[in-house]
């Protein structure tokens, strides 16, 4: 069942609630033309910056945001949730700054790096063999076996409404914007950007960009109903995990996104390459999704005027390298 008018407005309320109290915690990232990728496409390309956000990725947001909202109690008692990386580090810091106790599940495949910076941020980090997805249902079990708030990547309101400040910026920076593209995984970012610009700019087209790899909220999406994707090996590790059962990013994704696209591996390193070489940065695999995506469909959008979000930085150098050589 898709997402009624009557949630996408609530949303959009907590959105703009958390666009206002949010600062200066939470930066507001830069929005800038890409000559390079505009001369290549034929599009007037826009970067939305998540990748310069503090701890290098977008789910700052969504962390900051849940955790501003806890109750005192559950403050004390402190949070767990379960991550590949990023969402773990951003619920770190913001648990840092706020005085709230962290914990992070996260897989033994996650990467080290990633690892590293959740336990620098002063997170306590426990480590299953598992999958993505059974490590966040045992995080889930966890939680409640020790009387703590659960903090999901994605399947939170107030954490989407965290990530819809995204929307709310780019709204404020380029009004006339033609298209988002968004790299997606559980879809907490997607779904509040596009509750934000589902309002605020509603002729804006929202397109969800997947790792062919690792696809799991787009088979969904296409069998209408959450189900069980194999999924391998991917470069855009920060997308990659099946669903949580029964996620309200669900009906959102349903609801709000326009159109889809899925691109290789090979078409994911050539966009950190070009990202690299045009603007000097160095993005991880889930930001080039993105980037990928806008390529892929470049020839729908000639002349148009579209954002790209680089939704993080974090990866290994040694990765990095490996998908530039």
């Amino acid at each position: 069942m898709m997402a009624d008018d009557t949630l996408l407005d609530e949303l959009f309320l907590s959105i703009e609630a958390a666009h206002a109290a949010l600062r200066p915690q939470v930066l507001v990232t830069p929005l800038t033309y890409s000559n390079a990728l505009s001369a290549s496409t034929g599009c007037q390309v826009l970067l939305k910056c998540e990748h310069l956000q503090h701890t290098g990725s977008f789910k700052f947001r969504g962390a900051s945001n849940k955790l501003r909202l806890l109750s005192p109690a559950d403050r004390r008692h402190g949070v767990i949730t379960a991550s590949s990386g990023n969402h773990g580090q951003a619920l770190a810091l913001a648990g840092r700054t706020l005085d709230v106790p962290v914990t992070v599940y996260t897989s033994r495949d996650a990467s080290a790096y990633k690892r590293q910076a959740i336990s620098a941020f002063g997170a306590d980090l426990r480590c299953l063999d598992a999958d993505p997805l059974s490590v966040e249902l045992e995080a889930a079990r966890q939680a409640k076996v020790e009387g703590k708030a659960f903090v999901s990547p994605y399947n939170d309101l107030e954490v989407i409404a965290g990530q819809g400040t995204i929307g709310m910026e780019l709204f404020e920076q380029a009004p006339d914007l033609d298209a988002v593209f968004v790299a997606v995984g559980g879809g907490g970012m997607i779904a509040g950007i596009g509750a934000a610009l589902r309002r605020l700019a509603p002729a804006a087209r929202i397109i969800g960009c997947w790792p062919a790899n690792a696809p799991s909220m787009q088979r969904a999406l296409e069998a209408g109903e959450i189900i069980d994707v194999e999924e391998t090996q991917t470069l855009s590790d920060g997308t990659a995990g099946g669903l949580e059962p029964g996620s309200i990013t669900f009906p959102l994704c349903q609801r709000l996104l326009h159109d889809t696209v899925l691109v290789s591996e090979d078409q994911i390193k050539a966009a950190m390459r070009d990202i690299a070489a045009s603007e000097r940065w160095i993005i991880e695999g889930a930001a080039a999704v993105a980037v990928a995506g806008m390529r892929k469909l470049a020839s729908e959008y000639q002349g148009k005027k579209v954002a790209v979000v680089l939704c993080g930085r974090n990866i290994v150098l040694e990765k990095f390298l490996g998908a530039l050589a």
